[in-house]
């Protein structure tokens, strides 16, 4: 019978190439960049052999003059990097994929700490790149400056078609691109013919495109990606104005469009802010203007909405990044008609932290992210048991659900107990907070996994202590017993406990997601700096309290600069009317108020409140452990294992790590005094 997914695996002419089928994982950042040349090949080839019908690279700097470090993407800046990039190439093309490239000069975002030689700019001004407060400007580009920047770019495409690639980028994307900045006024002031005029301004990006034809449109196909829509107004580029104008006036020269909006918050806005197909009624037009193939992205991770964008004319091929990271076999899923077995991404964007802080990514739904060369790890493919082992896993969280399920899949016969009437642990919690249900996932395919596999029983409402554990016979036992918010204050800034902690309106994130909600006036002291000090400043502040958030950070939910949605979380708590107290150290709580100290001049804060909810440091839940510990060492346990946050309190992403990992360890621990892992580098 004829699958209603069928449409989404027909071919697309790409120029000289053509896709097999719809699944387009467009360029996006992972940590690995050129020094990592091994984990990132291994990483999107396995993407290609997970269905997706083209994958590309990320941003690829063309020349030392576009340097970006201490970030970590692509270079092509000779030949030397031909090699490198050519192994991505071949683990792509070994699956029938396609492989994209984006070259790319950044400009204005180039702050150049590594050449160290001035970034170009259509214009002289500070570097927007970095942190965006480098003491750091570009030197304003002459025509000679242009000249050599195309060809560059020439040459960096005619080597990239050497390394293998079939489909080679011009981007004009997310404000970070030369070919960008020469088009938005706010970036460009000149009077030559490169400024003034929309076409004017718009003729470095059609000289890129004419340029990068020329050189190897013969076997290659030219995609243009650019940011439709600003999302500023009529100070920038917009979808009802000069967007829809850039895509008229250019819309026959390339092969295909990849279009979005910008900057990069925008477009991987993240799940709290926007749901999934939110980018459409910014890039619907771009088709209505061309003949030409048009991918654009969403975070799509339904395959009907995927379909459907193709069936109405929005696009021609389904964009993704991060549900490509989430589950790099999505297509392979879908044409199987696997649909519930669809990791779908969380949009949380832990994946993105492994570029904003120099690491490999990471994947909170996918715990093999990242893995796949230096540890072996596949996402779909797990090691059969060696043994007729039985394992008991306490604790029905993420970490305790991702341990079974992967034993489960091993071959082991698993027994999962849990004291709550429903598994999820942490996670079920969480996602029942303002904007964070989509993070429910976590739980939902994996209780879904494991439904499906005979050797996993979970008994829930089943609480543990250690006689019970000794006494269920079996010898082997993972313990996934969480962490509790600290009720005293203790964390980050304040090591010791803080005055009047223990007095009844003094509350910790524990109680509030217990239902315990404090009323009036209430002060939030958030030392934990990710997304929960400001999620529970937006329950109470929703639920008719006058909200004060203290943060000893110099901004609310500092962390969240790194998910890309720290302005964002800012602004909504602005629009609540929480009042927002930064570089704040709460030292004092009395009855009716709390006195904090600024921390730069020792000014000290008198503020009267009703409640006060503490977001500091968590405790492990490892006493059961602990009183366990006897049992190993006189044999009544073969082993004993503490995991996710039992162990150490950390991030969702990494409790489902520690599971996973405990699952792929099982019966042949990690060595404690060699690296468990492959190292890239250079070794002299």
């Amino acid at each position: 019978m004829a699958s209603p997914y069928d449409i989404l695996f027909e071919p697309v002419k790409i120029g000289p190439v053509t896709s097999p089928n719809r699944f387009y994982q467009v360029p996006h950042c992972n940590g690995f960049g050129y020094r990592m040349p091994r984990g990132l090949a291994t990483m999107r080839g396995l993407k290609a052999e997970g269905g997706w019908g083209v994958v590309s690279t990320e941003e690829v700097e063309i020349h030392h003059t576009s340097d970006i470090a201490p970030y970590f993407e692509g270079r092509i800046w000779g030949d030397k990097d031909i090699a490198n990039l050519a192994l991505m190439t071949e683990a792509v093309h070994k699956h029938g994929a396609l492989a994209a490239i984006e070259l790319v000069h950044n400009g204005l975002d180039s702050n150049n700490l590594y050449s160290r030689v001035a970034p170009l700019g259509p214009i002289s001004m500070g570097s927007v790149g970095g942190t965006g407060f480098e003491p750091v400007q570009s030197r304003r580009m002459d025509k000679e400056d242009i000249r050599n920047v195309r060809r560059w770019h020439r040459n960096a495409a005619i080597r990239a078609k050497k390394a293998g690639f079939d489909i080679v980028y011009c981007y004009a994307g997310h404000g970070l691109t030369l070919a960008m900045q020469f088009m938005t006024r706010h970036t460009n002031d000149r009077t030559d013919e490169y400024g003034g005029s929309l076409a004017n301004r718009v003729r470095f990006f059609r000289e890129l495109i004419e340029d990068t034809k020329d050189a190897i449109g013969d076997t290659c196909g030219i995609a243009a990606r650019l940011a439709v829509d600003e999302l500023i107004g009529p100070d920038g580029i917009s979808c009802q104005g000069e967007g829809y104008e850039i895509v008229a006036m250019l819309a026959e020269y390339p092969d295909l469009w990849d279009v979005n909006v910008s900057g990069w918050s925008n477009d991987s806005a993240t799940s709290r802010f926007e749901k999934e197909g939110y980018q459409e009624k910014y890039t619907s037009f771009v088709k209505t203007l061309t003949s030409k193939p048009v991918v654009g992205v969403g975070r799509y991770t339904s395959p009907d909405s995927m379909a459907s964008a193709i069936r109405r004319g929005v696009l021609d091929l389904i964009g993704a990044a991060r549900p490509s990271i989430a589950d790099p076999f999505l297509p392979a899923k879908v044409r199987e008609g696997q649909l519930e077995d669809i990791r779908e991404c969380i949009g949380c964007n832990i994946c993105v932290t492994g570029d904003t802080r120099y690491v490999p990514l990471r994947c909170t739904q996918n715990p093999t992210m990242g893995e796949e060369w230096r540890r072996g790890w596949h996402p779909e493919k797990i090691e059969v048991k060696t043994s007729t082992e039985e394992v008991l896993v306490v604790g029905a969280g993420p970490s305790g659900l991702e341990a079974a399920r992967a034993l489960g899949a091993r071959g082991y016969q698993v027994t999962v107990v849990d004291g709550n009437r429903e598994p999820g642990g942490r996670v079920l919690r969480e996602s029942n907070l303002p904007g964070l249900n989509e993070w429910r996932r976590v739980t939902d395919w994996r209780l879904t996994q494991i439904s499906k596999i005979k050797n996993i029983t979970i008994y829930p409402s089943s609480p543990m202590n250690a006689g019970d554990v000794l006494e269920s016979g079996i010898a082997n036992v993972i313990l996934a017993t969480g962490a509790k918010y600290r009720r005293d204050g203790r964390g980050r800034s304040t090591r010791l406990a803080i005055p009047g902690h223990d007095q009844a309106w003094v509350y910790n994130p524990d109680d509030l997601m217990d239902g315990k909600l404090p009323a009036g006036r209430v002060v939030v002291f958030d030392d934990d700096h990710y997304y929960m000090g400001g999620v529970l400043a937006e329950l109470l502040a929703k639920n008719g309290c006058q909200v004060k958030l203290l943060t000893p950070a110099p901004q609310v939910s500092y962390w969240t600069e790194f998910t890309l949605e720290q302005h964002k979380i800012e602004k909504r708590l602005l629009g609540l009317g929480v009042q927002l107290f930064t570089r704040h150290l709460l030292k004092t709580i009395g009855e009716g108020f709390i006195t904090a100290e600024y921390e730069p001049g020792g000014d000290i804060l008198h503020l009267d409140c009703d409640a006060v909810v503490l977001v500091t440091d968590r405790v492990s839940q490892d006493s059961l452990y602990y009183e366990l510990l006897p049992a190993l060492k006189n044999g009544q346990l073969k082993s004993l294992k503490l995991i996710g946050d039992a162990e150490a309190p950390n991030i969702i992403a990494q409790a489902v790590y520690s599971g996973h990992k405990a699952a792929r360890t099982f019966e042949n621990p990690e060595p404690i005094d060699e690296t468990p892992f492959e190292v890239e580098g250079v070794f002299l």
